[in-house]
Formats: structure tokens, C-alpha cells, sequence
């Protein structure tokens, strides 16, 4: 089969693999319709995290080939929609909700799923089929779920975005953007946005956003703050994982305020004294995922959200290094790979 990998910073290449086998009886195998590249990948892409001969890739739709007898779930066949972290969602702290933190958890980056096909560890847990055979156009969509729309409808829940909040979303890529998407569907009063991208804040308005703000850090504060009435936001959505975009989502929340965030941290670091004197609420880290699947695979499939918008490219599985330039050189949002 077909495979990215990262041989080094800015070098990616797509090489010829074996096709995955089951190794445990919970083990499918899933032949890809589609994956992408994410904004995480850009890390060690830019050098920021090491990389060496690294298969690429956490997002993944696509046909079950193969089960392990362990598996009852799902069948051949189907075509199911997963997490970017394996999880068994039978253990406590899956019930509980928070499927990102099982107790077996496996990472899906470490198997690599920029690929033909892909090795699903813990497949019944993992796993969720859609009704029937999707459309082709809801692909892009239900590629979406598998990460970014999942981790924008968390960051809303965490920052406890809906009916009469006022919600300000750090952050304007992919999870940023449908960030934006989850607040609405929520029910979120009033929806601000940070955004320097007439591309990004048009899909932002389309999403719901109501108010855009292209003033960074302090100045990004103030604008909010002078927007609802020098209170800050209910919620605020922090979507990128740098210091000043922590500090900008913390400031710009009210006292009592939720923060949810959802961005890959790198070098962050909060002062106590100034979380002490914030008196917001944070919650947030790697999404659970595979909690919102059900229900936003039915919302795709209703077609009462379109999340594929946010794939501004596509390209095909051996170009996927055309992709990551393009996603560094911010000229896409979002890659989508076909296979």
C-alpha cells in the first residue's frame, strides 16, 4: 500500500508499505475513502517537535475489510468513521465520557493513517458506522468528524457555549472554525471571531460567526471586551496552542466565564497568581472524540451541518506533499488526501 511519512522537517514522502495485518483480536482493518493532513502535523513538519521516518496521519474514513474475532460491532462492509485516538469506550473513564483518556487508549498518529489502508486497534470501541454506504459528497464532511469537528463541538461543550452566550473563538483554522460551527449549532447568542483571513472569515460568517476581530493579544481583548459591554465573552474557544493565544482566550473571558481549550500546547505556561486572579473556568486537552460521533454523524448525514467546507484543497494521496507546503504556506486551511 501507499503511505506518508515524514522523513525529516519539510520532507515528506510517500512510499510503498505492507499492508497491515491483525495482530489482536480487537484489531479491524479499514481500506481509506478518504484522510487528511492536520494542523498538529505542521509541528514536527516545522521542526518544532522531532520527527524521523514518522507514517503520518490520525484522520480516517473508510470500508472495514477485515475484523478481529473479538469484534461485533462492526462487520465487513461497513463504513465507519473513527477517532484519532483507539479507545475501548468500556472502561470507566470512557463512560465517563473522556474516550481521549482510556485507560488502553492507542494513538492513531502511531500507526499512521495518510495511507490505502490502516490497522484500527480496539475497533469496536473506536469505530462507528454510518447508516449506509455514504454519498461521495459527504465524505469531506465525514472525514471532518473524525478529528476537527469533533474537537471544535468539545472546545464549545468545554467553554459551555449555548442559549444566550456570548462565545470568542482564538484561533481561526480548521478547529477554530467549526468551533465557530458547534457554538451555533449549541445555540450561542452572539459568536466572535478572530480571523486576518478574508477566506477563513467568510466560511467564519457562514458558520455563524457574528462579529470578526482581526486585532491580536491585548488588543484582541480589548475589542472583545469593548463588544460586550467591557465583560468579555461567556465562552471563548481556544484553538491554536500558543502562549498568546492561552492568555488572549483567558482575558477575554468574563469572570465566571468558560474557557475550552483544544489547541496542541507548545512553551505555555499560565502564572498562578494570574489564573488565581482571572476567575474563569478551564477545561479542555485532546478531544473525545468518539463521544460526539453518534451524534455527529447523524447531524452530517440529516445534512444539517456541512463541516467538509473546511477543506479548502484536495489532493490526491501521493501529492500529500504538495499539501503539507500548502497548509504551512497557510494557502489552505485544511487538506483533504483521496486514496
Amino acid at each position: 500500500m501507499r503511505q506518508v511519512v515524514m522523513h525529516s522537517p519539510g520532507n515528506v514522502q510517500v512510499e510503498d508499505r505492507k499492508d497491515p495485518k491483525i495482530l489482536e483480536p480487537t484489531d479491524a482493518i479499514i481500506r481509506l475513502s478518504a484522510t487528511c493532513i492536520c494542523g498538529s502535523d505542521l509541528w514536527p513538519y516545522r521542526g518544532v517537535e522531532p520527527v524521523d521516518h514518522q507514517v503520518m496521519g490520525h484522520e480516517y474514513v473508510g470500508v472495514v475489510e477485515e475484523v478481529g474475532s473479538a469484534v461485533r460491532t462492526i462487520k465487513v462492509g461497513d463504513f465507519v468513521v473513527g477517532s484519532f485516538w483507539a479507545s475501548d469506550n468500556t472502561c470507566e473513564i470512557c463512560r465517563a465520557g473522556y474516550q481521549a483518556y482510556c485507560v488502553h487508549r492507542v494513538l492513531m498518529g502511531t500507526i499512521g493513517t495518510q495511507s490505502e489502508r490502516a490497522r484500527i486497534p480496539l475497533a469496536a470501541g473506536t469505530l462507528v458506522a454510518t447508516p449506509r454506504m455514504p454519498e461521495p459528497d459527504l465524505i469531506p464532511s465525514l472525514m471532518a468528524a473524525s478529528d476537527v469537528l469533533g474537537t471544535g463541538w468539545f472546545a464549545a461543550v468545554a467553554a459551555e457555549a449555548g442559549p444566550g452566550k456570548t462565545v470568542a473563538v482564538v484561533g481561526d483554522g480548521a478547529v477554530g472554525l467549526l468551533g465557530i460551527l458547534a457554538a451555533k449549532q449549541l445555540g450561542a447568542e452572539r459568536i466572535i471571531t478572530f480571523s486576518r483571513h478574508a477566506d477563513r472569515q467568510a466560511l467564519a460568517r457562514e458558520f455563524g460567526a457574528t462579529d470578526i476581530i482581526e486585532e491580536r493579544g491585548e488588543a484582541g481583548v480589548a475589542r472583545v471586551k469593548e463588544l460586550t459591554g467591557g465583560l468579555g465573552a461567556h465562552s471563548v474557544i481556544e484553538a491554536v496552542g500558543t502562549q498568546e493565544a492561552i492568555m488572549q482566550a483567558i482575558h477575554s473571558t468574563r469572570p465566571g466565564g468558560h474557557v475550552g481549550f483544544v489547541g496542541v500546547a507548545h512553551d505555555v505556561a499560565i502564572r498562578g497568581d494570574e489564573l488565581f486572579m482571572a476567575g474563569v473556568h478551564l477545561h479542555g486537552g485532546p478531544a473525545p472524540v468518539r463521544q460526539y460521533l453518534p451524534e455527529l454523524i447523524q447531524l452530517i448525514w440529516d445534512r444539517k451541518i456541512n463541516p467538509g467546507k473546511v477543506f479548502d484543497l484536495m489532493l490526491p494521496l501521493d501529492r500529500a506533499a504538495e499539501g503539507y507546503q500548502a497548509m504551512d504556506k497557510r494557502t489552505a486551511t485544511k487538506v483533504l488526501l483521496t486514496v
